[in-house]
């Protein structure tokens, strides 16, 4: 692996182990060059409640861009609310937080997600 994957993996490593300690559903998402993914995990992080990703057959995204960013945000926030889920935690696996992680973030917490 390359040393910038690797000093990735290190900061999301450090991360997820303080949100053990809260009892929350913990939002991850991940980001390839073609494609995002969004998924919510219960507070142990074994089981996926929901997920949302851009390779989804219903609204297939051309573009791995803000837009789609935002559009992912909102449609994780509604499965998450029809689950009953208000509250999470963001786990961002190690990415900086701007460009599309920022987007995704900022349209789950106007679509009605606590974080």
């Amino acid at each position: 692996m390359s040393e910038k994957n690797n000093s990735r993996l290190r900061r999301a490593k450090k991360t997820r182990m303080k949100m053990r300690d809260q009892d929350c559903p913990r939002l991850t998402v991940y980001r390839s060059s073609k494609h995002f993914y969004a998924q919510l995990f219960d507070s142990l992080g074994s089981k996926v409640i929901v997920s949302a990703s851009t390779v989804e057959k219903v609204d297939k995204a051309k573009n791995n861009n803000l837009e789609t960013a935002k559009i992912l945000g909102k449609k994780i926030a509604e499965r998450a609310l029809e689950n009953g889920i208000k509250k999470v935690v963001f786990d961002r696996s190690g990415y900086k937080y701007h460009g599309r992680i920022k987007a995704l973030a900022d349209s789950a917490r106007e679509a009605g997600l606590e974080f």
